[in-house]
């Protein structure tokens, strides 16, 4: 295995509570546009004994970390380093090492938020500092060549004790623990917040938080959510709290980023460094197994044995005295002393009920019909109330709004889930939704974040793309002579409500009559690709500007007055005449009469 991370801070240390508070320390000083200090006074890591219910705030619920920092030299490979090098003044070859399919994924899934979410401006080196922080890159690249690790990577069980409490919300499919939910993967997502964030970032159908690309890409549009810009420091500070609040966390992130900023170089998959610090190497705290781990706990103290008393002058050695002291000379009343008890260990108190506590369902709060044209943003947003039993409003409550269904309707943003707090009012409103391309119905489902309880389901509808107005672009007249084809094309403009309605279906018919839309089979009519006559034109659509020109028109032999009809999603309607005469034969020029001689 190659060097581990961290040296520095391994060998010196009496304890790893001293390495770690090194660490803090450290990290705290060379963090680049790191300020203040954790909101709580202490580090706000999983060490902390959070017992939130529910902890959907991160991506990891808070669980524990590696704590390494990098070298303090530049990453760069040096021809005068060894691989082995780990000393601060070794240039950090194998720290700066990132395995091959490991350092793929992370510019894979940069490139694609390039595209789907280019305000963002996410950096790969962000991702790579994170998975570095979460789990070593992957415990140094254990990978196979699809990007899946070779063995499971857990977190703790998050069961409360030392850690955040999350009762098990997956049913163990992902972390194997149907008790206790365990952050998961290469990015250490827990399995409540894969559920909506898991992402398929090597394209095999799968959503797999062991897969380094899907983890990589999910953890990209983590970040990229709320409209953060990255490239703002107060949003990447957001962004990289929202994965793990901790103000520690925050620093060793910002540090790894700017490491890898300076420079890197890609390993072979299963050479890279191990980091050995983590975040909850506490000495003395006890911590919570997970299903494969040994119990780190400390042995409770044994009790002190009782002494034998003496024997008194006065008294037999065996204590048969049957003519003793009545009256309790024994100094105990005559009682014999008992054997003193170990002592109880404390109670830890019962923590004060939260504003979520008191949340006993939530109610729509006079949201209208969500309706929308397909490719339009909805003018309704969803609006829900959380309540008290007795129907009490509750401000912040946090409500996680979350959208099912066979549809590509996203909220502002191109998210699919939001998570808002409830106002003064007890109301928490949705982003706006977009309506995608996909018509039918969908749900959007509200519910209280760290508490089941009765939640609200809303239906949505998109409907097709729309037009109530259509007319012609010129007003040329359309004729033709039997058995030729029509000079002009006919073209049209589709509006709706005054604005350009594009990509809305048409259908263009020949028809018998202003009164009777029974396809005509004489007359002008339409080529399919072998040149078979059509009368009938289906799946044509507007472009961008709302137009819509029509394939060449041809004439039979039979003569007169004929109607094609253009029909739009929507009702617009409009008839248009086609013309088919025999060509007027000019009058002939008589002949000038000869000149009389004279």
């Amino acid at each position: 295995m190659a060097a581990h991370f961290g040296r520095r801070l391994r060998k010196g240390a009496a304890t790893t509570a001293v390495a770690a508070a090194a660490v803090a320390a450290l990290s705290a000083s060379q963090a680049p546009g790191a300020t203040g200090e954790d909101t709580h006074g202490r580090r706000a890591t999983a060490g902390a004994a959070t017992s939130v219910p529910g902890t959907d705030g991160n991506a990891t619920g808070n669980s524990p970390y590696y704590t390494d920092l990098p070298p303090l030299n530049s990453p760069a490979p040096s021809p005068s380093s060894s691989a082995d090098s780990t000393t601060p003044g070794s240039g950090g070859r194998s720290e700066g090492g990132i395995p091959a399919t490991v350092l793929d994924a992370y510019q894979k899934a940069a490139a694609e938020l390039r595209s789907s979410k280019a305000g963002c401006n996410m950096p790969w080196q962000l991702l790579a500092a994170i998975g570095n922080v979460e789990s070593g890159q992957a415990r140094g690249g254990q990978v196979d060549a699809d990007g899946t690790t070779l063995h499971r990577i857990l977190g703790p069980q998050l069961d409360g004790n030392g850690f955040a409490l999350i009762p098990d919300t997956d049913d163990g499919a992902y972390d194997g623990n149907s008790t206790y939910d365990q952050a998961v993967g290469p990015m250490q997502f827990i399995p409540s917040t894969w559920a909506w964030a898991g992402r398929d970032g090597n394209g095999d159908g799968k959503k797999d938080p062991n897969n380094v690309y899907d983890a990589a890409l999910a953890a990209g549009h983590y970040l990229c959510r709320n409209d953060w810009d990255l490239s703002r420091e107060a949003d990447l500070h957001s962004a990289i709290l929202s994965y793990n609040n901790s103000q520690d966390y925050l620093n060793l992130v910002l540090n790894w980023m700017e490491y890898y900023r300076k420079g890197t170089h890609s390993v072979p998959d299963g050479s890279g460094g191990v980091p050995e610090h983590r975040s909850d190497d506490d000495s003395g705290r006890t911590t919570s197994p997970g299903p494969s781990q040994p119990p780190r706990t400390k042995p409770a103290p044994k009790p002190d044995k009782p002494r034998p008393d003496k024997p008194r002058p006065d008294k037999p050695a065996d204590g048969n005295d049957k003519g003793g002291d009545k009256g309790g000379n024994d100094g105990n009343g005559g009682k014999e002393t008992p054997d003193p008890k170990p002592p109880r260990p404390p109670v830890p108190p019962t923590p004060p009920p939260t504003h979520t506590d008191l949340v006993d369902h939530l109610e729509d709060a006079g949201t209208k019909k969500l309706t929308a044209m397909a490719g339009d943003a909805f003018t309704e947003r969803i609006g829900t109330r959380a309540e008290t039993k007795a129907g009490k409003s509750i401000a912040k409550i946090r409500v996680r709004f979350t959208i099912t269904g066979d549809t590509d309707a996203t909220f502002t943003g191109g998210e699919t889930v939001a998570t808002v707090a409830t106002d003064a009012k007890g109301v928490a409103f949705a982003p706006a939704l977009q309506a995608g391309e996909k018509t039918g119905d969908f749900k959007v489902t509200a519910a209280v974040v760290g508490r089941s309880v009765k939640g609200v389901d809303y239906t949505a509808t998109v409907t097709a793309r729309a037009a109530d107005t259509l007319a012609r672009i010129s007003d040329t007249p359309l004729t033709c002579t039997p058995g030729g084809e029509f000079a002009d094309q006919v073209q049209l403009k589709a509006t709706y409500k005054g604005d350009i309605a594009d990509k809305v279906e048409a259908t263009a018919t020949l028809v018998k009559s202003e009164t009777d839309a029974t396809e005509n089979d004489k007359g002008p009519y339409f080529k399919d690709a072998e040149g078979k006559a059509l009368h009938t034109l289906t799946g044509l659509q507007t472009d961008a500007k709302g137009l819509l020109t029509l394939p060449k028109l041809y004439a039979d032999d039979t003569t007169g007055t004929f109607l094609l009809r253009i029909t739009t999603t929507g009702g617009a309607t409009l008839t248009v005449e086609l013309e088919v005469a025999a060509a007027t034969e000019a009058p002939e020029t008589p002949a000038p009469s000869p000149t009389a001689s004279s």
